[in-house]
């Protein structure tokens, strides 16, 4: 079979790790290259560094996949007199495209956090922080009354406005049988009744779910079709059927309980070995057994960790007074190398690739440690 197309490659990734997922400071996609070319070699590493784009040249590979992008921010060139413009130029005069996967990475499924989870042996692996819906996924329940004789109009009105769809049905809706009571008063036009006179109407009340992003339509096509001067209706916010299988950071539990010192070993065994190494903080003999846990920098998420139950929490770059802090209560921390958490993701996205793409790609997964600590007295 004939190698994939540059592209077909992208799509993939753009599809486990969707782009319009990442952080809106983020850059993530397509750096660099022709999405119409072959790609028979794809390399994978954290950082797009020149040692990194070396290898990558040298291997021939034509794209290479990173976690950090290159160009974070706006940039007026990369000419090869600067570290980042010689960086893509190695990679360029090579024939090799440039692709980042950053936060969308990091909170999806297989992704950044959950790799790390699996790389440390946990198990029932959750989100720390759910992601919300997305607004496709968002759903309202409209309740309106109607006289029983228009319900059936009304019905249609609001399934073609877009209510009343559910997985592969559409004109879903619930009615029961009820009396409405009103009285007209001076200014009124009422559709049924006097004016002063208490009236009863046999009405249907009827039920249906909609996309919150079609609450706008539906409520105009009901005020459309309703018989009434002024109907009577109500629009609940659904809550999310099921918690959210992506979001930040990771939560779960290991086989079987440590303590602090046992598990800081635990953690430092199944990471890559940097100069830098791991370091904790708490007592040594805390009883481990729920680990949250978030790829790259994670002291943002240190409100999720207090509030979430877990013995000890595992990110990197953790700031001073943070710390501090978060240690006061008794709990504790686990500090790694920003680039050791991350690399775990890169043997799962290639497998990823490998199972996707069978013999057709070679996919290789860097080696070289990206560090930036070199030096430890």
């Amino acid at each position: 079979m004939s190698a994939p197309r540059l592209g077909d490659v992208v799509d993939l990734l753009h599809g486990w790790y969707p782009p319009e997922t990442a952080a809106g400071w983020d850059a993530v996609g397509l750096v660099y290259g022709d999405p119409e070319a072959p790609c028979e070699k794809v390399l994978l590493a954290v950082d797009p560094v020149l040692p990194v784009a070396e290898e990558a040249a040298e291997w021939g590979a034509q794209l290479l996949v990173t976690h950090h992008p290159l160009f974070l921010k706006p940039v007026h060139g990369f000419a090869p007199t600067t570290p980042k413009g010689l960086t893509l130029w190695t990679l360029s005069t090579a024939g090799c495209g440039l692709l980042a996967a950053h936060t969308n990475a990091d909170q999806a499924e297989a992704g950044v956090s959950e790799a790390m989870a699996l790389a440390l042996g946990l198990q029932d692996i959750r989100p720390l922080e759910p992601a919300p819906p997305g607004a496709g996924e968002q759903l309202d329940k409209l309740t309106t009354y109607v006289p029983t004789e228009h319900a059936e109009r009304l019905r249609q009105a609001l399934a073609g406005a877009g209510a009343g769809r559910l997985g592969d049905y559409d004109n879903a809706s619930f009615s029961s049988a009820g009396e409405g009571r009103f009285r007209p008063l001076v200014g009124a036009d009422p559709h049924t009744g006097s004016i002063g006179e208490l009236s009863v109407v046999e009405e249907v009340r009827i039920e249906a779910i909609l996309p919150r992003v079609r609450r706008r339509a539906v409520i105009e096509a009901l005020l459309g079709a309703h018989p009434y001067e002024v109907p009577a209706y109500d629009v609940v916010e659904l809550a999310p059927a099921a918690p959210a299988p992506t979001g930040f950071g990771r939560i779960g539990t290991l086989p079987a309980p440590m303590s602090l010192a046992d598990f800081t070993a635990h953690v430092a065994r199944n990471l890559p070995r940097t100069t830098a190494g791991v370091r904790a903080g708490g007592a040594g003999d805390r009883t481990i057994r729920t680990v949250a846990l978030c790829g790259g920098a994670g002291d943002s998420l240190l409100g999720s960790v207090r509030s979430s139950g877990a013995d000890v929490y595992v990110t990197s770059d953790l700031r001073h007074h943070l710390s501090s802090e978060f240690l006061e209560d008794g709990a504790a921390l686990v500090d790694v190398p920003h680039w050791a958490a991350e690399w775990t993701w890169l043997p799962l996205v290639g497998g990823r690739l490998r199972a996707a793409l069978g013999d057709r790609v070679e996919v290789r997964v860097s080696e070289i440690v990206t560090d930036p600590w070199t030096l430890r007295i």
